[in-house]
C-alpha cells in the first residue's frame, strides 16, 4: 500500500513544522506529504516546502476545511490504487510514531474496515482549562478501548482512509445516497469528520481506533475558544443526525445524544439536591448510602485520569472543578438543542 498524507492548514506557521516532523518520524513514513495551505496569510506554505512537503493552494475556497480538501483530493486520488491509503491530518497535531504503521496493518488485515481514526490526547499547557481538557480526552481514550476500539468519530486530527472508500463516498454523494454536495467531504456540515464517519458507515464499512493510533493535539486556552469549539462539535453532531435521519448507522448516535440529555438532567438534580441538603441540615443530612455512592464516583473519576499525571488526579479528588467543567459541557448541549430547534445559524469558527 502507498500512503499519502494530506495536511489541511490555515495559518499554522507556529505548528506545521512539528506536525511534519511527526510524519517524518513515523515508523512507516508516508510516501508523499501534501500540505493544503488554505487561505494562508502567514509562512505556512513556505515552511512546509522547506520541510520537504508538497504544497497545494486551493483556489477561492470559501468552504473552510471541507472545501479545501475537496479541491485537493480528486487529483491525488486519481493517482492512487484502490487499496492505497490517504491520511488526513490537522496541522496542529503530532502523531505517535507508530500511528501510520498501526493503521496500515489494521487496514491490511481486515477488508471490512474502511478507515482508521486516531485517539487524541491534549498537549501540555493551557493552565487549569487545558488540564481539564486533557482529563476529558484521557477518559475518551479509555472509553474507546472499552468499546473494543470502535471509532464513533473519524477525528479530523488524524484518520487513515482507503482510497477506494473516499471515492465511494464521493460517488454516493453524487448519486444522492448521502447528502453534503458532490465532493468527498460534506459542505453542509459544521463537523466534517463526524459526518464522513456516518458516510463511511452508511456504505457498509466499519471504523476503528487501535490503541497505537494515538496523537497529541492542541487544547483551547480560553473559555470563549472552548465554547466556540464545543458549540461547533455539538451543533454539527445534531445537524448530521437530523440530515441522516434514524437509520441502522445513526441509531447508536441518537442513543448517545439521549444519554447526554439524561446526563444534563442528572447533573442538575445532583447539584440541586446537594445544595438543598447543605442549606437545610448540613453534612449530617447525607446518608451513609449516598455518601458511599459519592465516594465511589470520586474514586472512578480519579482512577480514570491517573495516566494524565499527578495534577490530574489531585484535580479530580475535590470533584467540584470537574463538576463545573461538566456543567459547561452540558450547557453547550442544551444551547445547541435550543439553537437547532429555533433554527439559529451556527458558524464554523476556526480554533
Amino acid at each position: 500500500m502507498r500512503v499519502v498524507a494530506v495536511v489541511p492548514a490555515h495559518n499554522e506557521e507556529d505548528r506545521v513544522v512539528a506536525t511534519l516532523t511527526g510524519l517524518y518520524r513515523q515508523r512507516r513514513v508516508p510516501d508523499r506529504i501534501l500540505v493544503v495551505a488554505d487561505n494562508c496569510t502567514d509562512r505556512t506554505a513556505a515552511l512546509a516546502e522547506r520541510c520537504g512537503a508538497e504544497v497545494f493552494v486551493p483556489a477561492d475556497n470559501r468552504d473552510k476545511k471541507a472545501g479545501a480538501l475537496n479541491q485537493a483530493l480528486p487529483a491525488l486520488l486519481d493517482e492512487l490504487a484502490p487499496d492505497d491509503l490517504v491520511l488526513v491530518q490537522d496541522a496542529d497535531t503530532v502523531l505517535n510514531p507508530s500511528f501510520v504503521a498501526s493503521a496500515t496493518e489494521t487496514l491490511a488485515a481486515d477488508e471490512g474496515v474502511g478507515a482508521v481514526g486516531g485517539i487524541f490526547f491534549g498537549e501540555e499547557g493551557g493552565g487549569l482549562l487545558g488540564l481539564l481538557q486533557r482529563m476529558e480526552y484521557e477518559r475518551y481514550a479509555l472509553e474507546v478501548h472499552r468499546k473494543g476500539n470502535k471509532a464513533d468519530v473519524l477525528t479530523g486530527t488524524g484518520t487513515v482512509f482507503r482510497a477506494r472508500v473516499l471515492r465511494e463516498v464521493r460517488a454516493a454523494r453524487r448519486e444522492g445516497v448521502i447528502g453534503g454536495g458532490e465532493g468527498h467531504y460534506s459542505l453542509a456540515s459544521l463537523t466534517e469528520d463526524d459526518e464522513i464517519t456516518k458516510a463511511v458507515k452508511t456504505l457498509g464499512y466499519r471504523t476503528v481506533s487501535p490503541d497505537a493510533c494515538w496523537l497529541v493535539t492542541e487544547v483551547m486556552p480560553t473559555l470563549p475558544k472552548l465554547w466556540h469549539q464545543r458549540m461547533r462539535w455539538q451543533r454539527g453532531a445534531l445537524e448530521n443526525l437530523r440530515d441522516y435521519g434514524l437509520t441502522r448507522v445513526t441509531l447508536p448516535y441518537f442513543g448517545q445524544q439521549l444519554m447526554l440529555g439524561i446526563g444534563a438532567l442528572a447533573l442538575a438534580l445532583f447539584v440541586t439536591f446537594t445544595v438543598l441538603v447543605l442549606a437545610t441540615v448540613g453534612w449530617q443530612g447525607f446518608s451513609p448510602f449516598w455518601t458511599a455512592i459519592t465516594l465511589l464516583f470520586v474514586l472512578e473519576r480519579t482512577l480514570t485520569v491517573r495516566r494524565a499525571g499527578r495534577r490530574a488526579v489531585l484535580l479530580a479528588l475535590p470533584l467540584v472543578p470537574e463538576l463545573l467543567y461538566d456543567a459547561f459541557r452540558q450547557l453547550v448541549f442544551v444551547k445547541s438543542l435550543i439553537d437547532l430547534a429555533l433554527r439559529r445559524q451556527e458558524r464554523w469558527v476556526a480554533t
